[in-house]
């Protein structure tokens, strides 16, 4: 039986904290659904979440889609240039500041997001088909509870 030392006891228990589980999890469900969408439609998982963004705000800046995907500008900024490449989004100057550039999406890039959208959902619901209705109530009060945390700063 291994003895345990002072430096064990600094340890973390990965497979019990919280953020590494959190980042495992969505980590694995990132890239079981992006087996559905990336061989079919040749798209990234930061280009998907770019599409699915744009689909929601029609058109956004690189700066506000960094923002909201939790991506860094890097990623978005590569993102957003494979897809214009590929037709499924375009950039164009802001009215009001010409030094902004807005991203939407083409038609092209309409068509895939709608192909796309129900191969998410059956996903999703085959995902969530694990839990049964409380869990999933649970499990929604649960995000939405540490992302008020989150947004309160009470974390640092």
């Amino acid at each position: 039986m291994p003895v345990e030392t002072d430096d064990d006891m600094d340890m973390l228990d990965l497979d019990r904290f919280l953020p590494y589980r959190l980042a495992v999890i969505a980590s694995r469900v990132s890239k079981a659904l992006s087996s559905l969408y990336a061989e079919r439609f040749g798209i990234s998982i930061p280009e998907w979440r770019v599409i699915a963004h744009l689909a929601r705000s029609e058109r956004i800046s690189v700066r506000d889609i960094h923002g909201k995907v939790n991506l860094d500008k890097v990623k978005v900024s590569r993102a957003v240039s494979r897809l214009e490449t590929a037709g499924l989004v375009r950039k164009s100057s802001n009215a009001a500041d010409n030094r902004l550039l807005e991203i939407s999406l083409t038609e092209e890039g309409w068509s895939v997001y709608r192909q796309i959208v129900p191969l998410a959902s059956e996903f999703e619901k085959e995902l969530l088909g694990a839990l049964d209705a409380a869990d999933r109530a649970a499990l929604e009060r649960i995000f939405e509870q540490l992302n008020e945390r989150l947004d309160r700063g009470a974390v640092s």
